[in-house]
């Protein structure tokens, strides 16, 4: 690394303000000087005449965890994209803490897979082992990581549909507590997903403790984005006013048809409510209709019981196949039943490890199983999920581009891409598009944000959320991780129909101060990015 300066760029700061033409130089992996720079004997001039100069983006929930570990190519389509900087160990699902024992941890890995992707027992199991390995590992871009409530939960009780006892909130709570010590910039639940959804309202309160008195945030997959969408904010609002800590609602969203255009205004109400009275509460979004996860989202808690592997053995049955159809045709209380407020029909399968169900992917639940000869959607889902041990992913048209809109305009709403890396052709575009779409769609096409306020929802504001210190603002003194692109023509290419597209249309882009693309080059696998901390690093 030297001296590199950017001429005649027009500047966007990532803090909201309009552009201004300005050069940049950048000296080492830090930015030394923004203005009018006449003569420094740089070592390499570029001109940048015509394009817009912005941050990195900053990405705060992706699901990368362990993709340091086990792809050697990792990198590629998050650069193309723009991104320099991730959080990862979002929706409770992080790859630390695990159990100790090669059973529990292989129990938890296959459970996450249609997530995070495949996993082997070489992999770190304990926080700061995770922090060892990405100190060590050839990082592609900036990371930055939570733990999840979920993978706590695992760890200290497995599967199991039981309260918390006294002895096993405590040893939570030190997990917790160890992560933040060792400069975990969060703590993320997914109250949705198994064991969570079997989590008190009390008990994440509890555990949740020590990320308060450090000052870092929550983010939170609530508990139901459906039918209990609303009840399920006022939730985390209480569990973050009670933890004393910030709070990120995930994927902020309303799902099922019938509550369109109605819920996500009532649930705004509520964080607006909680932000007036003093509560640092903000929400994050993806510029799509519909999401990703894992198909094992789609199985009733009453039908798990607090037992996985036997609920998955169980729809290798008649009888189990027969209880999972009468389960998933009812709505619950404490738990959207997307079967129901959704349909098999919204359903997508996007990600399968069995060669014999290659043949479903792009396919809805109810088109598959009626071209396959299944009896009903639900005897093909439970096929599926046997049979792949859970490991199935799946994409859920579930939202309406109106409520999209009216999140993306909230003064305190980041993007995300909430991309997930099951091990598919077929993935959520969201992997290959989210912040180029968001400068295509969201402000050259539709004009919903202005170019400044597109790109403060990308870098400033979610960096100072989870408080990554020096990114996300061309600031003297802050890292180089900058963007230099052309807004006619950077672009995002990955549909719903044709996912697996790379983004282009980047000028450059550098990681720390290192010229990683050119013209959509991707110059090697250069691996500047760092390891981030809380408190910066």
């Amino acid at each position: 690394m030297g001296t590199i300066l950017l001429k005649n760029g027009m500047v966007y700061d990532g803090l909201g303000n309009p552009a201004a033409r300005q050069d940049i130089l950048i000296n080492g992996d830090r930015i030394e000087k923004i203005g009018c720079i006449e003569e420094t004997g740089a070592e390499q001039v570029i001109d940048a005449q015509g394009k817009i100069v912005c941050p990195g983006f900053v990405d705060i929930h992706r699901h990368c965890d362990a993709k340091p570990f086990n792809d050697p190519e990792f990198g590629r389509r998050e650069l193309a994209q723009g991104i320099t900087t991730t959080v990862v160990g979002n929706c409770g699902i992080s790859l630390t803490p695990c159990p100790a024992s090669d059973e529990g941890a292989r129990e938890m890995y296959d459970f996450d897979e249609a997530v995070l992707g495949p996993m082997e027992l070489t992999l770190p199991r304990t926080y700061e082992d995770y922090q060892k390995g990405l100190d060590s590992a050839d990082l592609p871009l900036n990371f930055a990581s939570m733990i999840g409530t979920g993978a706590v939960k695992i760890t200290v009780k497995g599967f199991s549909d039981t309260p918390y006892t006294q002895e096993e909130l405590d040893a939570a709570r030190d997990l917790i507590e160890d992560a933040m010590k060792r400069g975990a910039v969060g703590v993320s639940l997914g109250i949705m997903y198994l064991p969570e959804c079997y989590s008190s309202t009390k008990e994440f309160a509890y555990i949740l403790e020590p990320v308060g008195r450090y000052g870092r945030v929550i983010t939170t997959h609530i508990r139901g984005e459906g039918d209990s969408m609303v009840e399920s904010v006022k939730e985390v609002i209480e569990i973050a006013k009670e933890a004393g800590c910030a709070l990120e609602i995930s994927h902020f969203k309303s799902c099922g048809v019938h509550n369109w255009q109605r819920d996500i205004h009532t649930a705004i109400g509520l964080i607006e409510e909680a932000r007036a009275k003093g509560q640092d509460v903000t929400c994050d979004f993806y510029p799509y209709e519909g999401g990703s996860t894992a198909l094992t989202t789609m199985l009733p808690p009453v039908f798990v019981a607090g037992d996985m592997t036997g609920a998955l053995e169980k729809l290798g049955t008649p009888e189990g196949v027969e209880e999972f159809r009468r389960l998933s045709r009812v709505p619950y209380e404490d738990w959207d039943n997307f079967c129901v407020t959704l349909g098999w029909e919204r359903i997508i399968i996007s990600g399968v490890t069995e060669e014999r169900f290659q043949k479903m992917l792009g396919m809805t639940v109810t088109e598959a199983a009626k071209q396959f000869g299944y009896e009903d959607p639900e005897a093909l889902a439970a096929d599926l999920m046997h049979s792949e041990n859970g490991k199935t992913a799946i994409i859920n048209m579930s939202m309406c581009q109106e409520d999209i809109d009216t999140v993306a305009k909230l003064p305190y709403s980041n993007f995300i891409s909430d991309a997930i890396y099951a091990q598919t052709d077929t993935p959520h575009p969201r992997m290959y598009g989210a912040f180029p779409k968001v400068i295509r769609e969201y402000v050259r096409e539709r004009k919903l944000l202005t170019m400044e306020e597109a790109i403060h929802k990308m870098t400033g504001q979610p960096a100072k959320r989870m408080k990554l210190e020096g990114r996300g603002v061309l600031a003297e003194g802050n890292y180089a991780d900058i963007l230099v692109f052309d807004p006619e023509t950077f672009r995002d290419h990955a549909t719903f129909q044709d996912p697996a597209r790379l983004a282009d249309g980047l000028g450059y882009l550098f990681v720390n101060g290192t010229l990683v693309i050119q013209d959509d080059e991707w110059l090697g696998h250069i691996c500047n990015g760092r390891n981030i901390l809380a408190g910066g690093k």
